[in-house]
């Protein structure tokens, strides 16, 4: 009996490690949270009111029948409200740089940038790009807290990750959830590749901080998707891997210096499920990817060969599946840079070396 007993504990010993071991490990965010907070700020604007001009003509002069004369409307001016807005950023540099929304500060006249420990600074925008809806915008300050940024890259879905912002004026909110996926297209913005995360994302929360496990930036939250204008589930961020290119050059030259394969298209799945490409699925070979349906005369695509039809599977040594990937890889180059290519053409896979174009147009979209 004392035998069994002894072997009984030693079985429930042995089940009580394994059921351990196996178990999954606990998120703990809270440091990561608790770095976030004091780098996230509290961005306030003004955007002054428009002037207007309007005639005003004598109502008098009719009922005279222009006896005295006809004499000139009258001009005169009226000035709408200011308007106030409110949003977040995120310091990057202890000097006082701020990455936010463009659409956080478009049009500002005056911007108020307040930290967590309430000090308050005033803020001056040194470029926007509307393009992928970024701002840069710079306060006078020294020894400010900072959030190191982390490669967007590495995230994976399911990865846990922190929303840090003002939603609805209440600064210093942190929320927490996964990364539900990743490359993801709305047509909101010229050149997007949304992190997409059900952390809860709400007005206030734009220009805020995506965080992963390791209180390193790998977004800045641009968007939220609902039909009531509140958070329903999901929200959406712009990845660093586009931020940083952004970043380098509204710091050195004020604006973006965008780099442009030449062609239009979209994936190929869209192409599939198109009517006129039913006809043609089986010349298709591959379910991802972009397919080119049209390229830009004397552009970079069109020199170095590639044509309406191609599709194109990988850049740089990545795997493409669809148009958002390929505009984020594209993103992160200046005109000149040279990308290395793989395309399909008749079920047959070429590669090919590209030296990007300059978007001296500002219209196309890669």
């Amino acid at each position: 009996m004392k035998r069994f007993a002894i072997t009984l504990s030693v079985l429930l010993s042995a089940l009580f490690t394994a059921v351990n071991t196996t178990a999954a490990p606990l998120v703990d965010l809270t440091a990561a949270a608790e770095k976030s907070v004091n780098a996230v700020v509290y961005i306030k604007v003004t955007v002054q009111g428009k002037t207007q001009r309007y005639s005003v003509q004598d109502p008098f002069e009719d009922f005279f029948g222009g006896f005295f004369g006809r004499r000139a409307p009258q001009q005169r001016e009226y000035r709408e409200p200011d308007k106030q807005g409110a949003g977040s950023g995120v310091i990057i540099s202890s000097d006082g740089y701020i990455v936010t929304n463009n659409h956080v500060v478009e049009g500002a006249t005056d911007i108020t940038v307040k930290l967590n420990d309430n000090r308050e600074f005033t803020g001056k925008v040194i470029g926007t790009d509307p393009t992928t809806d970024l701002a840069l915008v710079k306060v006078d300050g020294k020894d400010l807290p900072t959030l190191p940024i982390g490669d967007s890259d590495q995230l994976k879905i399911g990865q846990w990750v922190l929303a840090v912002g003002n939603p609805f004026n209440l600064t210093s909110t942190v929320t927490a959830g996964i990364v539900s996926a990743k490359a993801r297209s709305l047509g909101a913005n010229g050149i997007e590749s949304f992190i997409q995360t059900d952390a809860a994302i709400n007005a206030g929360n734009s220009g805020g901080a995506l965080v992963n496990e390791q209180g390193e930036l790998v977004g800045i939250n641009a968007m939220l998707y609902s039909q009531t204008g509140s958070y329903a589930g999901y929200g959406f961020a712009i990845p660093t891997s586009i931020m940083n290119h952004v970043v380098e050059d509204l710091k050195a030259f004020g604006s973006v210096q965008r780099a442009v394969l030449g062609i239009r298209g979209g994936d190929v799945s869209t192409y599939i499920d198109n009517e006129k490409a039913r006809g043609h699925e089986a010349d298709f070979g591959t379910l991802t990817g972009v397919w080119i349906e049209r390229v830009v005369e004397g552009g970079a695509a069109a020199d170095a060969g590639l044509q309406r039809g191609d599709i194109i599977i990988m850049v740089d040594n990545r795997d493409i599946h669809k148009m958002s990937e390929l505009q984020e890889v594209v993103a992160r180059h200046r005109p000149g840079d040279k990308i290395t290519v793989t395309y399909m053409r008749d079920r047959k896979t070429y590669t090919v070396r590209i030296s990007l174009d300059s978007d001296q147009q500002g219209v196309r979209k890669v």
